[in-house]
């Protein structure tokens, strides 16, 4: 008889609630505001009320802060689900256990939203404001995506100190960034030049490489020479940035040019005077085109190195509006495309065009404009991965105090030594190849939406005064820099501002290095390796003892979620139609540590008739055991004593798959065992015991039922903290809350 369609007897003290189907909507706001309520998210408070000792080991983690731009998706529910779920775990172990929350300004996206918002609806841009009204406007923006943000989390049951909530951009984490700046400038590690930079023409900024989004489209591959006297062919797919060539580059070892390497030539390219030398690079791909590459030092990061290797000239042929900047008039002023078709026509006149061939290439865009980007030459502010210096702390195993590094070096080093542990393994090896090619980190931006660059300027007779500070020295005509700061090198410092930095506090020092990192394997570069270098450069220290990366929630069919295929699915409308729980079910069964996760939502209605299995076998037992006395001996058979035996290698294989961060593993362990062993199996076999069986038998039958159910609701808390913690509210004796109740160990 299946436990679903069991009648509770009438004559049962069986609460009101229990007799109708669960109905999460009607549930779980009340719970969560009973959550919040009795102070339990907040450490101080579990151990003020005894839930967790003084000196008790601690479990420490930032909520990766969401942007403030709007609304949450399926991968930050995922988030969400999988450090929720670690974070009652510990709570319910007795650690002294923080999850603290914030959110991210998320400076470019905030600010373009804003921007598409004021011309949309008003025909202007942030110019006819003025800085601070436009500011206004953002922050405003800002706080009412933040209020939509904060209520989402808690919809899915997050359980975050929402007492130490804190923002990227609030007065606390800007005393941090200015310090942080203050202290990289003055050890040299901040230094202002002119490099080239992703820069957008449609936003008029420089942007970091994960706010680019690179598209695939039709390109062709031109072959051709310089000029009929030109003795080697080159292969590019933009002329138009030829005119700014200055070197063509071979490989050394290319048997091909070697008698041409350190020869130098004058010619006219497209009325475009050129002085190009041959040089030999090893960065160069003989494989590739002809072997042979047009450097344009101002146009290209890869060609800007080569510059720097040997010292080649730099010209700028293309201005900050994506148009050319020469001098000949059949290019001057026109957008990159026309000027491409100019000069390729040129190429075909002069019979200088060997081939051309279509190709499909990668094209780099600006993620928040659409903007395709120019790699321009810009003064900027950037971070010297490569400096040596001093290292200050003593908390990094295998290097010395004072002992000469580089910020490469540490971050490397942290993870080399096992200190941070990057989960799962492979993603350590992508960590360490990008970190081996890192190059100086461009940390200004040119938009208003951000911390403002401590930096203060004055012109003088002999050219300008500079200084770097919070405030501007005595005096007139200083003017702060008017660029803002990229969003991650605020983000960057989030497991020690968020804790009072730089200030000494007792959260500081209880709670710092945090336990672990959850987040999205798409971050581990743009986010997790910053964090790593400036908690070692700034704190001597690591940031986190683990990184957990999470896969991308995927579609049903394996498809990326994006609005353009229509797949997008909101976390919000999961909650509203199965249920917070069944929610949170769905994106941890299968998704082992960095994989991707299919997600339909056949996948999330399973997990809501969960729910109700759940819901409708803890109706039963609680029915059938209502008379059940405590204090009567029990006496167990054969059977009673192996259903005890496996619920405590059930408990046993669950406390060890968390504690290994198998959360996946343990999920499905606890479905098929409350479903298939528990609900399936033992409920059924205990009916005839409880209906006919002596009293003993049936005495006996009660307690295992309490027994497995109790411990069940409790291993099940972490992944369903909704239905777990009504359920216990309703079940007889219990007078605290389930979120705080004790991990169970065994019986």
């Amino acid at each position: 008889m299946s436990t679903d369609n069991t009648k509770p007897s009438p004559t049962r003290n069986i609460p009101e609630e229990l007799l109708s189907p669960y109905d999460p909507t009607a549930t779980e706001e009340a719970i969560y505001t009973t959550w919040k309520e009795s102070g339990f998210f907040n450490p101080d408070i579990c151990i003020e009320k005894g839930i967790a000792e003084p000196d008790a080991p601690t479990f420490s983690m930032v909520l990766p802060p969401p942007n403030v731009t709007g609304v949450l998706h399926m991968g930050h529910a995922a988030m969400l689900a999988v450090e929720d779920i670690l974070t009652r775990f510990e709570r319910m172990r007795g650690k002294r256990t923080l999850w603290l929350p914030g959110s991210d300004h998320a400076a470019i996206a905030t600010q373009s939203k804003v921007e598409k918002e004021l011309q949309k609806k008003e025909k202007k841009n942030r110019h006819d404001l003025g800085r601070e009204a436009f500011l206004e406007r953002v922050h405003a923006f800002a706080q009412d995506s933040h209020d939509n943000i904060v209520d989402q989390i808690a919809k899915m049951g997050a359980s975050v100190d929402w007492s130490r909530e804190a923002f990227t951009l609030d007065e606390a984490r800007g005393k941090a960034v200015n310090e942080a700046f203050i202290r990289m400038y003055n050890d040299g590690l901040i230094y202002r030049g002119y490099r080239v930079v992703n820069w957008d023409p449609k936003g008029q900024t420089t942007i970091s490489d994960d706010e680019i989004v690179h598209e695939e489209r039709q390109a062709s591959v031109y072959t051709f020479r310089y000029g009929k006297d030109f003795p080697i062919p080159i292969a590019t797919t933009r002329p138009e940035t030829k005119v700014g060539d200055t070197a063509v580059a071979v490989h050394p070892d290319d048997a091909r040019y070697s008698a041409f390497v350190g020869k130098e030539y004058d010619v006219t390219f497209c009325g475009v005077p050129l002085h190009i030398r041959i040089i030999a690079d090893k960065d160069v791909d003989p494989e590739y085109g002809t072997g042979a590459v047009g450097v344009t030092p101002a146009h290209s990061m890869v060609d800007f190195a080569m510059k720097e290797r040997h010292d080649l000239p730099m010209i700028q042929v293309i201005n900050e509006y994506g148009k050319m900047d020469v001098g000949e008039p059949r290019l001057k002023g026109k957008k990159t495309t026309d000027a491409r078709e100019e000069i390729v026509s040129w190429l075909k006149e002069e019979n200088l065009l060997e081939k051309e061939e279509e190709i499909t290439q990668n094209i780099s865009t600006a993620e928040r404009t659409g903007g395709i980007i120019e790699p321009l030459p810009k003064l900027q502010w950037f971070v010297n991965v490569n400096k040596e210096f001093p290292f200050q702390g003593h908390n990094i195993k295998g290097i010395a105090h004072g002992e000469i590094v580089t910020l490469k070096k540490l971050m490397h080093e942290v993870v080399e030594n096992g200190q941070t542990t990057i989960m799962p393994e492979r993603f350590a090896k992508t960590y360490n190849h990008w970190i081996d090619n890192l190059n100086d980190w461009c940390i200004s931006r040119q938009i208003w939406y951000g911390h403002r660059i401590p930096v203060w300027y004055k012109k003088t007779e002999d050219g300008g005064d500079i200084h770097v500070g919070t405030e501007a020295p005595e005096g007139e005509n200083w003017q702060q820099d008017p660029d803002t700061l990229d969003t991650w090198f605020s983000s960057g410092l989030w497991t020690f501002s968020t804790l009072g930095w730089p200030e000494e506090t007792d959260d500081f020092n209880i709670y710092h290095p945090t336990t672990i990192l959850e987040t999205g394997y798409d971050i581990i570069f743009f986010w997790v390796a910053r964090m790593i270098l400036m908690t070692t450069y700034l704190i001597g220290d690591i940031p986190f003892k683990y990184v957990y990366l999470h896969g991308i929630v995927r579609d049903s069919q394996g498809r990326k979620m994006s609005k353009s295929l229509g797949n997008t699915m909101d976390p919000r409308d999961a909650i509203t139609l199965y249920g917070a729980d069944a929610t949170r079910m769905s994106l941890i069964i299968g998704a082992a540590v960095g994989n991707d996760i299919n997600l339909g939502e056949d996948k999330i209605r399973a997990q809501k008739k969960f729910a109700n299995k759940i819901w409708n076998a803890s109706r039963f037992v609680m029915t059938q055991c209502a008379d059940f006395d405590a204090s009567q001996e029990t006496i167990l058979t054969k059977s009673d004593t192996e259903n005890l035996k496996e619920l405590d290698g059930l408990v046993a294989e669950i406390t060890n798959d968390i504690e290994h961060f198998r959360l996946y593993l343990a999920a499905e362990k606890l479905y098929h065992y409350f479903w298939h062993r528990f609900a399936d199996v033992i409920i059924e076999e205990s009916k005839a015991r409880i209906t006919d069986g002596t009293p003993e038998d049936k005495h006996a039958a009660q307690y295992i039922l309490s027994t497995i159910l109790t411990t069940t609701l409790k291993l099940l808390h972490p992944f369903m903290p909704f239905i777990t913690e009504k359920i216990w509210s309703l079940m007889p004796g219990h007078t605290t809350l389930l979120i705080v109740e004790k991990w169970p160990k065994g019986t």
